[in-house]
């Protein structure tokens, strides 16, 4: 499970069909996003930090469009507060896959639920994280404000959205 460099648009090609998150992606997914975002290194530790702060007992902490997982196992090794669990969601059974394999060579403790759906699709409940680690870009525009209500309605008081995204003007 090395990851690859990531060379998928080093050569010209012809017409390219959508961007895909599929086995392609997934070998090279750990070199492709770190270069395509600066600090993404800070960030996933960043959110392990802000876990084990606004994680509390008995509730659950989502990683919405988990990817490879970094985010989850982030949260996992810093969250220490009891009856805690992780929900990482992704739409890609190729991401999926091999995150599970990933998560299952991890020692930590928090339990993980990996589900594959659509983001938009999941009710989010009994929340104290959520986490959209530059997946909110994948959401068409017009259906952002309703997505993030669902997230908010869920979220226990007190409770913590981590939103990382690029943004141009």
């Amino acid at each position: 499970m090395n990851s690859q460099k990531d060379t998928l648009y080093a050569t010209p090609l012809g017409d390219v069909d959508g961007f895909k998150f599929d086995g392609s992606v997934v070998d090279v997914f750990p070199d492709m996003i770190q270069r395509s975002v600066p600090g993404y290194s800070a960030i996933i530790s960043a959110i392990g930090l802000l876990a084990s702060r606004f994680a509390h007992a008995d509730s659950v902490c989502y990683d919405l469009g988990c990817s490879l997982g970094a985010a989850t196992l982030s949260m996992r090794h810093k969250i220490s507060a009891a009856n805690c669990k992780i929900i990482a969601v992704d739409n890609s059974t190729a991401m999926l896959s091999r995150c599970q394999k990933i998560i299952a060579r991890d020692t930590a403790p928090i339990p993980v639920e990996l589900v594959c759906s659509n983001i938009q699709d999941i009710k989010i409940q009994n929340a104290s994280v959520v986490v959209l680690n530059f997946t909110l870009q994948f959401i068409p525009l017009h259906e952002r404000n309703d997505f993030i209500k669902n997230i908010y309605a869920g979220l226990n008081p007190g409770g913590l959205l981590i939103l990382s995204e690029n943004f141009s003007r």
